[in-house]
């Protein structure tokens, strides 16, 4: 038998797995009608239908079964291994982040990215789940871990600490707490670090806490709703307290376990967009960096560093190539 070609086998995986021609058709870009003549063509090549049609769509014969079974998965593993290699647009970036990053510390700074690069397109997606970037769908991704991943490249941002805050509401009427009658207010989520809080600085961790959850966002919601005292991220924390929505008790604060760190595959450095946005990123980073170093979050006056780098001057990224 004479070898098939295979784009008469990839229109008939196709129209297999949508049961329909116009469909199949329009993932393809094909006119219905050459994608029908394809499909004869491979079943005169072959001596046998691969389809009945009726009023519902298209149903597989049984050699047409046979044939998808067959052919469908060695198709797919071609594309598979072709996607590494497909030219990637060079002003266009797939990033991933948390949820918790990517809404209360990225999104407040991306106006600026975005006018100072307007011929750039940004695609984020907020995950949880760790960047594959073997199948090449992510050019880089912002993590909060140990910064030390097997097979990529990682470029820490800022560290993360932690503080206690409450909402003006659990402390209205009331007078805050010193560092050593912390533990008999309502504190949240004894999976947090409090024993390392308190063993740093003073008092004794309370016998019960108030309520526990699982979900970082959902823990400083808590806290907003004046459920009770929670141990804050700074990064996720910080907006909030500059807003007015939680109050940071204490000047003091513990260095998390973790930190931010920008992680990328060595290939990404090729890629005009990535750049950019990389530089861009560091220069945000090193401003909150300084700007929180530098701040005492129980003042409710203070100026966010939204502001008060506005004026700053800053470096433009690198020209993307032309060609």
């Amino acid at each position: 038998m004479e070898r098939q070609p295979l784009n008469a086998l990839q229109v008939f995986v196709t129209a297999a797995r949508a049961k329909n021609m116009t469909r199949a058709a329009e993932r393809l870009h094909l006119t219905v009608s050459a994608l029908s003549h394809q499909v004869r063509t491979l079943e005169q090549r072959l001596g046998y239908s691969l389809f009945t049609r009726g009023p519902r769509g298209l149903a597989l014969t049984a050699e047409g079964t046979l044939l998808l079974d067959r052919v469908g998965p060695h198709l797919d593993a071609i594309d598979g291994a072709m996607k590494p290699l497909r030219t990637r647009r060079d002003n266009v970036l797939s990033l991933s982040a948390l949820p918790s990053m990517a809404s209360s510390w990225l999104m407040p700074r991306l106006p600026r990215f975005v006018a100072l690069h307007p011929d750039l397109e940004l695609n984020l997606d907020s995950s949880i789940d760790l960047a594959d970037f073997s199948d090449c769908r992510f050019d880089a991704a912002l993590r909060y871990g140990p910064g030390q991943w097997d097979g990529v490249v990682s470029e820490l941002l800022f560290e993360e600490w932690l503080t206690p805050v409450a909402s003006p509401s659990l402390l209205a009427g009331r007078k805050r707490p010193t560092l050593d009658e912390l533990a008999e207010w309502p504190l949240l989520c004894p999976e947090d670090p409090w024993p390392q809080w308190f063993e740093k600085f003073g008092g004794d961790a309370p016998k019960r806490f108030v309520a526990s959850f699982s979900e970082s966002e959902t823990r400083q919601r808590a806290a907003v709703e004046g459920i009770g005292i929670a141990l804050g991220r700074m990064t996720m924390v910080r907006p909030l307290i500059e807003s007015g929505m939680l109050i940071a008790l204490f000047p003091e604060r513990l260095r998390a376990r973790y930190a931010h760190y920008l992680v990328y595959p060595q290939r990404a450095r090729q890629h005009g967009a990535f750049n950019v946005f990389r530089e861009w990123l560091l220069d945000e980073a090193a401003t909150f960096r300084a700007t929180t170093d530098a701040a005492d979050l129980r003042q409710p006056a203070l100026r966010s560093d939204f502001a008060a780098d506005a004026k700053k001057p800053r470096r433009r990224g690198a020209a993307l190539p032309t060609a």
